[in-house]
C-alpha cells in the first residue's frame, strides 16, 4: 500500500565548477608556446520540474538528499572540461517550494513549470583564458567556484476548484465518489479519510476538480484528531463547502454548531500562499436526507443559513438527491471565479541592469574587531573563493582585480589602514595597498608622479662604458 506524503524537507545540492588548467605549449624546436590551459566545467543544476504522472512527494521522503554532477577540470592543448548534467527532480502539480523559515520561493503550477532549485558553480578559467598584453604567460588558474547547496521544504496544495470539509464520518468521501470517478476509502468509522483525495467533477460543459480532506474536530487548530495539516490542500479553491451529517445523534452537537466549530478552526488557519480562507465562498450541503429524521431537521435548520447568506443544498449520496443541482450551482461558482480572475499574461525576460553608481560591493566596520572591515559583494567573494592562495601570482592577480573594481579605494575612503584585517568571504587578510587609490597617498600636480623619477635602468651610455671597461679601451677607444 503507498502511502501519501504532502510535505518534506529535501537536501539539494548543486554540483561544483571545474577548477582551470594552467599549462603550456610544448613541442619539438618550440618548448614555450604560449598559455593553453583549458576552462573548467560548470556545475550541474538541481531543478524541480512539475510531472502530472507524479501525485506524492513519497519519493522525497525516502531520499531527500539530491546532489548534481561537477564540471570537469580543463586541461591542456585548450581543451575546456565537460559541464556536469543537470539533476531534474520530479514533483507533482501545485508543490509550493519555501525555505526552512517559511517564505516561498516557487508556486509550481502547470505540467512541465521549472524551477532551479540550487544553481551549479561556475567553472574557473584557463591560464590561456587569462592572457594579457601585461600576462603574456599567466602561471596559474582560477579554481572552479562550489556549488550552492541549502534545504528546503516542498509542500504539496492541490490544485483543486471546491474544497469539501467537515466532521468525521459527515459524508465527504462519499460525496465526491458520486459527483466524480474518484474512489476514496469510505467506512462506518471516523477519520476513514487519512490523506487528501481529489476528483472531477463534470456539470454540462464545465470541468472543476474537488478536493476533500480528513476530518475537521473542534481543537483541531491545537493539534486534536488530525489537526489542520491537510487544509493546505483548500488553499487554491475558489469555494468551500460545509458538508454537514444531520443524521447524527451525538449529544451537543446540531448543522448549526458544526458548521461555527468548523469556521472557527478555518479561522486559525493563515494560508502560506496569501490571503484569506474567510473571503472564499461558501455553501452548506446537508446531507443524509433520505433518513426521516435528517429530513426533518434539514428542514428546521435551513432558514437558519439561508439568514447568514449561505447557500444551502439537502443531498443524499445513497438516493442520489439534489446532486444535480449542488454541481451545476457548484460550476456557476467556480465559472464565475475564474471570470474574475486576470487574465494571465506570457512570460517576459526581464532585464535590470545595476545603477550607474553601483559599485557591486559594500565595505563595513567588522563588529566584531575594532580596526578591521569586511567587504561584501557578489564579485569580490566569488574572486575570492576561485582563487588559488598557494599561488603568489594568482593573489597578485586578485589583488589587481580587486583594485580596479574600486575595493581599495573604498576601504582608503571607509579609514583602513595598511595592516588591518579586512575579511572577503571566509577569507580574511591584512591589507597592504598597492596601488595609488592606497592608504596615504600624495597628490601632485596633473601629469606628476615622484615614483616615475626614480629610474634603475642603465643606460646606454652606461653599457657602452662598462663595454670598454671589460675589453680594456680607454674613451678614445684604444687599448690603455
Amino acid at each position: 500500500m503507498s502511502r501519501f506524503v504532502d510535505r518534506v524537507v529535501i537536501h539539494v545540492a548543486a554540483g561544483n565548477g571545474g577548477n582551470g588548467c594552467a599549462s603550456v605549449h610544448r613541442e619539438k624546436f618550440k618548448p614555450l608556446g604560449g598559455p593553453d590551459g583549458g576552462n573548467g566545467g560548470n556545475g550541474g543544476d538541481v531543478v524541480l520540474v512539475v510531472d502530472s504522472g507524479v501525485h506524492t512527494l513519497l519519493d522525497f521522503h525516502f531520499r531527500p538528499h539530491a546532489r548534481a554532477s561537477n564540471g570537469k577540470q580543463g586541461q591542456g592543448s585548450n581543451r575546456d572540461g565537460a559541464a556536469g548534467e543537470a539533476l531534474e527532480l520530479r514533483v507533482p502539480d501545485g508543490t509550493v517550494v519555501l525555505t526552512e523559515d517559511g517564505e516561498v520561493l516557487a508556486d509550481l503550477i502547470g505540467h512541465g513549470t521549472r524551477f532551479a532549485a540550487a544553481r551549479g558553480g561556475r567553472g574557473g578559467l584557463g591560464n590561456a583564458a587569462l592572457a594579457s598584453k601585461a600576462r603574456k604567460a599567466p602561471g596559474f588558474a582560477l579554481l572552479g567556484e562550489p556549488g550552492e547547496a541549502r534545504d528546503l521544504v516542498l509542500e504539496l496544495r492541490s490544485v483543486a476548484d471546491v474544497g469539501l470539509v467537515g466532521f468525521p464520518s459527515a459524508g465527504k468521501s462519499s460525496l465526491i465518489s458520486v459527483l466524480s470517478s474518484a474512489r476514496p476509502k469510505i467506512a462506518e468509522y471516523p477519520f476513514t479519510t487519512l490523506v487528501p483525495n481529489l476528483g472531477v467533477v463534470t456539470a454540462g460543459e464545465s470541468t472543476y476538480t474537488m478536493a476533500d480532506v480528513p476530518g475537521l474536530i473542534p481543537g483541531a487548530s491545537q493539534g486534536k484528531g488530525l489537526g489542520l495539516d491537510f487544509l493546505r490542500h483548500i488553499e487554491r479553491c475558489s469555494v468551500l463547502v460545509h458538508v454537514v451529517d444531520c443524521a447524527t445523534f451525538e449529544p451537543g452537537r446540531d448543522p448549526m454548531s458544526d458548521v461555527d466549530a468548523l469556521e472557527a478552526e478555518l479561522a486559525r488557519y493563515t494560508p502560506a500562499l496569501g490571503g484569506s480562507l474567510a473571503s472564499r465562498p461558501r455553501v452548506v450541503v446537508l446531507n443524509k436526507v433520505d433518513v426521516p429524521d435528517a429530513r426533518d431537521l434539514a428542514d428546521l435548520v435551513e432558514p437558519d443559513f439561508a439568514a447568514r447568506g449561505l447557500p444551502v443544498f439537502k443531498v443524499s449520496t445513497a438516493s442520489r438527491a439534489g446532486l444535480r443541482e449542488l454541481s451545476f450551482a457548484l460550476a456557476k461558482i467556480v465559472e464565475e471565479d475564474r471570470a474574475s480572475r486576470p487574465a494571465l499574461e506570457s512570460s517576459r525576460i526581464v532585464l535590470r541592469p545595476p545603477a550607474v553608481d553601483d559599485a557591486g560591493f559594500t565595505v563595513v566596520e567588522d563588529p566584531e574587531e575594532p580596526g578591521a572591515f569586511i567587504v561584501r559583494g557578489e564579485r569580490p567573494e566569488r574572486w575570492v573563493r576561485q582563487t588559488a592562495f598557494d599561488n603568489n601570482e594568482a593573489v597578485g592577480y586578485l589583488g589587481d582585480r580587486l583594485a580596479r573594481l574600486g575595493v581599495e579605494q573604498a576601504l582608503a575612503e571607509a579609514g583602513a589602514e595598511p595592516g588591518c584585517p579586512v575579511t572577503i568571504g571566509d577569507v580574511t587578510f591584512d591589507w597592504e595597498p598597492s596601488t595609488p587609490a592606497g592608504y596615504a597617498t600624495q597628490l601632485y600636480e596633473r601629469g606628476e608622479d615622484p615614483r616615475l623619477e626614480r629610474n634603475d635602468r642603465v643606460g646606454a651610455a652606461d653599457r657602452r662604458a662598462a663595454k670598454r671597461a671589460r675589453r680594456g679601451l680607454d674613451d678614445s677607444g684604444e687599448r690603455s
